[in-house]
């Protein structure tokens, strides 16, 4: 079963790190394996909640504006491949 964790929740568990707990000890009560603590750690060390909110809608949003540019990629190579073709 794959748990979702809020950014509330990871930042907090970074936090308890930070004040003096073991790694295993987080990992045992969150359920969760040492690396995916390691990973969690790398992506939100120094952040505060409203930062990690602020972080996932900029990523959410920069996945949109990627999806825009490879179609107006392919619509474009489209064109020029009909454009060139001679009737």
């Amino acid at each position: 079963m794959k748990k979702r964790y809020t950014e509330e929740q990871i930042i907090s568990a970074i936090k308890e790190h930070e004040a003096g707990a073991k790694v295993d000890d987080i990992c045992r009560t969150l359920s969760i394996s040492s690396g995916t603590f390691y990973n969690w750690r790398s992506k939100y060390a120094g952040l505060e909640v409203n930062e990690a909110k602020r972080l996932r809608e900029l990523e959410a949003e920069n996945n949109k504006l990627k999806k825009l540019l490879a179609e107006k990629l392919l619509e474009n190579e489209a064109m020029k491949y009909v454009l060139s073709k001679k009737w």
